[in-house]
C-alpha cells in the first residue's frame, strides 16, 4: 500500500514526489513513456528561474535523480483506469494493479502535431510549439505559425516583437481568433497570411537543416522558406483513463486552487489540469500545491 501514487513524471509529477518523499511518504510514480514530459525534448530552457540556460533533458534528469535518491519507486506502465474503493485508490495499468491512500494525476497534455515525415527529428530544432520556451532563438529571423485561432494569433503577435517576419498558415478562408488580434495581425507589415492552405511537408536541405514548408494554397503548391515554425493547432489532454474525474469541455481535469478534484484523495497537477497558463513554473507550482494538499488529506489516516 502506497501513501500516494503519482501518475506522470513530468515537472509537476516529480515536484509532487519531491515534497511527499521529504515528508517520509511512500510514493510510486507511474510513467507511460519517458521521464520529464514535453520539456525533456527542448534543447534549451532559458525561462526557468535559477538557470541561464539548461537543456530540458538535463533539467528533468536532475529532478529525477533527486526524487529517486529520496526513495521514489518508478514503474513504466500505461495507466488504464483509476477507481476508488472506499478510502483506497486503485490504479490499474496494462501490467498491474496498485493501491494507495491518494493519487496525484500529472499526465500533462500533448501538442497536436502535423504528423509529417521526420517531424520528431526537428522538434526543438526548427519545429516549436511554445514561444515562451523557444521564441527567443528566432531573433531577427523568419518564422511561420501554423494555425489561425486565438492561440496561434497570440504566438504570432509575440513573435512580431523580435523576428524579421511572421508567416501565418491557415487552413480556413479567414483567421478565427479574436477580432482585436485579427486586426493587429492584418495591419502589421511584418506579417503575411496564407489562407486555405495546408502544410504538405517540411523542407529539409542536403545538410539535414530545417529550411521551411511545402504548402498547398488553394490548390497550388508553394514553398515557404523560414528558419523555424510554431505549430498551434491545439493540444490534447492526457486524461482518457480518468472517467470518474470531472473534466471541462476539452477533457482537461477540473480542480480547484488546492488541486483537489471532485473525488476526495485524488488531485490534479500540471498541464492535464484545466487552466489558462501552461509553463514550467506553473507545473512545478501545481506539483507543490497538489503534494501539500495530499499531505493534508493523508493526515486523516494517521493514528
Amino acid at each position: 500500500m502506497y501513501d500516494c501514487i503519482i501518475i506522470g513524471s513530468g515537472m509537476a509529477g516529480m515536484t509532487s514526489a519531491l515534497y511527499l518523499l521529504r515528508a517520509n511518504k511512500k510514493v510510486l510514480v507511474i510513467e507511460q513513456e519517458s521521464i520529464g514530459g514535453q520539456i525533456a525534448s527542448s534543447p534549451r530552457v532559458e525561462n526557468y528561474p535559477g538557470f541561464k540556460s539548461i537543456s530540458g533533458v538535463e533539467l528533468t534528469s536532475n529532478l529525477y535523480d533527486q526524487v529517486e535518491e529520496l526513495g521514489a519507486e518508478y514503474e513504466f506502465e500505461e495507466v488504464l483506469g483509476l477507481e476508488s474503493n472506499g478510502d483506497i485508490k486503485i490504479v490499474k495499468t496494462d501490467s498491474n494493479s496498485y493501491e494507495a491512500r491518494a493519487v496525484i494525476i500529472a499526465t500533462g497534455c500533448k501538442y497536436r502535431r502535423l504528423n509529417l515525415d521526420r517531424e520528431d527529428e526537428f522538434i526543438g530544432n526548427g519545429i516549436s510549439f511554445c514561444v515562451a520556451c523557444d521564441g527567443a532563438f528566432y531573433n531577427d529571423k523568419d518564422v511561420a505559425v501554423i494555425g489561425g485561432g486565438n492561440s496561434a494569433l497570440t504566438i504570432a503577435l509575440d513573435l512580431i516583437n523580435y523576428t524579421k517576419s511572421v508567416t501565418i498558415i491557415q487552413d480556413l478562408p479567414n483567421l478565427t481568433g479574436e477580432a482585436c488580434n485579427v486586426e493587429k495581425i492584418l495591419n502589421n507589415p511584418k506579417v503575411n497570411v496564407h489562407y486555405n492552405s495546408k502544410v504538405l511537408n517540411y523542407i529539409i536541405d542536403k545538410n539535414d537543416e530545417f529550411k521551411g514548408l511545402l504548402i498547398n494554397e488553394a490548390g497550388k503548391e508553394k514553398e515557404i522558406l523560414v528558419d523555424g515554425i510554431f505549430v498551434s493547432i491545439g493540444t490534447i489532454a492526457n486524461t482518457k483513463p480518468f472517467t470518474n474525474i470531472t473534466k471541462d469541455a476539452s477533457n482537461y481535469l477540473l480542480a480547484n486552487d488546492l488541486c483537489e478534484t471532485n473525488e476526495a484523495g485524488i488531485f490534479a497537477a500540471g498541464d492535464c489540469k484545466s487552466k489558462k497558463v501552461r509553463q514550467l513554473t506553473t507545473a512545478t507550482s501545481d506539483g507543490s500545491i497538489a503534494a501539500i494538499s495530499c499531505l493534508n488529506y493523508l493526515k486523516k489516516f494517521e493514528d
